[in-house]
């Protein structure tokens, strides 16, 4: 299994704190519940090192 380097990991926070960002100054309430799905998983690949969009890609493309 494949593990996020410290770079992938500090993009993954990053994007996640913008998009939760986003969804604030939007209104929590406007926001549909699906919205909240890519921060949590950008979160916990950050928090983990796990990211599920990385295996899937090199399951199907091969490693580098």
């Amino acid at each position: 299994m494949a593990r996020a380097s410290k770079a992938m990991r500090f993009f993954f926070f990053n994007a996640s704190a913008l998009i939760l960002v986003g969804i604030w100054l939007t209104g929590f309430e406007k926001v549909h519940w699906f919205a909240y799905a890519v921060p949590v998983f950008f979160l916990f690949a950050a928090a983990s090192g796990i990211c599920p969009g990385m295996i899937m890609a090199q399951k199907l493309f091969g490693k580098d």
